[in-house]
């Protein structure tokens, strides 16, 4: 029987502790496809999930990680052979179902996605559940409108993982990127990955005024709240703006204006839940026109002994860009 280390999440006095244990296959949830783990990611998820700070795990104990890739070590399903090549992310990983924060995954074949030519693996975690967002945020857009001669495009959040790859997937597609942040000293970082000018927070300011001057012709939204409600009134005329966060906030203050007026739409990205074909559809395109330039950049490499200390940072907003765990 083969043993192999895994960060397992524990319910302990009412809330997610997550620890390093041994396991075997035999332990994990079952599933069609039993996968060699080469690489998962650190998402924000992930952090709330291993430090207790978000009631995100719906099942204990689970392994952690909401992202895995690997080489297909058996399949009880015919779409997948032995050496194959694939990805699973979002659907239950790491909150309902053992995830990839181990040495093998056991999952249900119809979660899985086969590597796409153009990826390694280890391209396909510096994407992950974040990358894959922002693609799939981009595709939605553009299915609304979106276009790089239309305007500016404003990004805020500009540091973290799912907004540093959205900015470069749109700088490389020809967009000219607004990228918004609080840290002054990742300037440099964000024009490097391809923001064309960096703003601070006042960029999107609180206010009570159901309209603001038009600025942006399209919007990726990785925090909520306040910033969110100044997106909405700052959005030009028929602009679209993609929510997959809530960093800053839940609640959202806003009038049915500028969604009458200006023609607003608001595009809610729920990556977690994408139906296959269109989930493929956005990895091919991952592998392809939306492939980030820049990864090398914007990646940090870590052990399964670091995850704790990487939780930490990310949820004190320490981190850039995207974390990506090694396994084998």
């Amino acid at each position: 029987m083969e043993s192999f280390r895994a960060y397992r999440i524990f319910e302990e006095n009412g809330r997610s502790k997550g620890r390093l244990v041994d396991m075997s296959t035999e332990e994990l949830d079952a599933g069609e496809v039993v996968i060699r783990t080469a690489y998962s990611s650190v998402n924000f998820k992930d952090a709330l999930t291993g430090t207790g700070a978000g009631k995100v795990v719906r099942r204990f104990p689970c392994v952690g990680g909401i992202d895995g890739c690997g080489t297909v070590v058996s399949s009880n399903d015919p779409r997948f052979k032995s050496g194959d090549e694939v990805i699973c992310t979002s659907y239950d990983l790491g909150v309902a179902h053992d995830g990839g924060y181990a040495g093998m995954m056991r999952v249900r074949a119809d979660w899985v996605v086969p590597l796409p030519a153009g990826l390694t693996l280890f391209e396909s975690m510096a994407i992950g559940t974040a990358g894959y967002t922002s693609a799939l945020a981009i595709h939605l857009l553009e299915h609304n409108g979106m276009r790089p001669e239309n305007g500016k495009v404003v990004v805020n959040g500009a540091t973290g993982g799912c907004a540093s790859l959205s900015i470069s997937m749109l700088a490389n597609l020809g967009y000219q990127v607004s990228a918004v942040t609080g840290k002054a000293a990742e300037h440099d970082y964000l024009k490097s990955i391809g923001a064309a000018e960096v703003l601070g927070r006042d960029a999107l300011p609180a206010g009570t005024r159901p309209l603001d001057k038009a600025v942006w012709a399209a919007g990726f939204d990785s925090v909520g709240g306040e910033q969110l409600s100044a997106m909405i009134r700052s959005l030009q005329q028929h602009g679209s703006i993609a929510s997959f966060g809530n960093a800053g906030g839940i609640e959202l203050h806003t009038t049915v204006l500028p969604f009458i007026l200006r023609g607003v739409r608001l595009i809610g990205v729920d990556s977690a839940a994408t139906p296959m074909k269109l989930r493929q559809t956005v990895w091919s395109r991952l592998a392809g026109d939306l492939k980030p330039p820049k990864l090398d950049e914007i990646v940090t490499l870590v052990t399964l002994d670091e995850l704790p200390a990487t939780f930490e940072k990310m949820l004190k907003q320490q981190t850039r860009g995207r974390t990506v765990v090694r396994l084998s």
